[in-house]
C-alpha cells in the first residue's frame, strides 16, 4: 500500500470530522438533540474534556495530560506508519492503523484549537457558539472535544427488580455519545483484534535444499563399498 493513499484516508478521516464538528458546534446549543432515523439514532450536542466517549480524566491536569499524550501518540504515529508501509505490512492492517490515527488527530485538533476558535457553549443557554470570536473560551491545548452522534437503539426501559445493584434502574442501550473520530479509532481497533491472524500471519520462505559438492573424479574405476 503506498503512503499517498494513507494520507488519503487520513484526510478523508479528519476533514469529515471536522466539518460535522464545526457544524454542530455553530449551529446547535449545547445539549441540543434531533431525530435523524426514529428515536435510535439522534444528533445530539456535548462536549467533553476526557477521552473518548465521554469518558473524564482527572480534571484540568488530567485535560493537559491527555492532550500531550493525544499529540506524543500523533507524533509517533506518523513514524509509524512511515514504517509498516515501507516494511509492505498486510494492507488491511496499514489501513486500520491509519484510521487509528486519523481519529486521534481529530480529538487533538479539537484539544488544541478549539478553545482559541470558538465561544463557549454555555449549559442552559440557547445561543450558539460562534467562530473566530475576539476571545475564545480556553487556552491552547483546553479545548473541548465535540461529540454529536448517539444511538440510544434501546431507551426507556428499566431493569429488573432482582437484578443485582442496578434493579428497577434506568437502562439504555447505546449510552455513549460519540463523533467521527472515536468511530474511527474504535473501527481500527475491532477490526485488527478480529482479523489479526490474518493481519499477522507469519510469511515463511520455501524451504531450501541444501546440496554437497564434493571434488571426487567419477568414472567407472570408482567402486562403491
Amino acid at each position: 500500500m503506498k503512503a499517498r493513499h494513507v494520507i488519503l484516508i487520513i484526510l478523508l478521516v479528519v476533514v469529515a470530522d471536522q466539518a460535522l464538528k464545526v457544524y454542530i458546534k455553530t449551529n446547535f446549543y449545547l445539549n441540543e438533540h434531533h431525530n435523524i432515523l426514529g428515536t435510535w439514532f439522534r444528533l445530539h450536542f456535548v462536549e467533553n474534556e476526557g477521552m473518548a466517549y465521554g469518558w473524564k480524566f482527572g480534571g484540568e491536569s488530567g485535560k493537559m495530560l491527555l492532550t500531550l499524550f493525544r499529540l506524543g501518540a500523533v507524533i509517533f504515529g506518523v513514524w509509524y506508519l512511515g514504517s509498516i508501509i515501507q516494511k509492505k505490512y498486510n494492507r488491511g492492517f496499514i489501513i486500520c492503523a491509519s484510521l487509528i490515527f486519523a481519529g486521534a488527530l481529530g480529538n487533538l485538533i479539537d484539544s488544541m484549537f478549539y478553545g482559541l476558535i470558538f465561544e463557549e457553549s454555555n449549559p442552559g443557554s440557547y445561543a450558539v457558539a460562534k467562530i473566530f470570536p475576539d476571545h475564545g473560551y480556553a487556552g491552547f491545548l483546553h479545548g473541548k472535544v465535540v461529540d454529536m452522534l448517539y444511538f440510544p437503539i434501546i431507551s426507556d426501559a428499566h431493569f429488573p427488580a432482582w437484578v443485582p445493584f442496578w434493579g428497577g434502574d434506568d437502562f439504555e442501550f447505546f449510552r455513549p455519545i460519540f463523533n467521527l473520530a472515536d468511530a474511527s479509532i474504535s473501527t481500527g481497533v475491532i477490526t485488527i483484534l478480529l482479523f489479526q491472524k490474518r493481519f499477522f500471519k507469519q510469511q515463511h520462505p520455501p524451504e531450501k535444499h541444501s546440496t554437497i559438492e564434493t571434488g571426487a573424479i567419477v568414472n567407472d574405476d570408482v567402486q562403491v563399498q
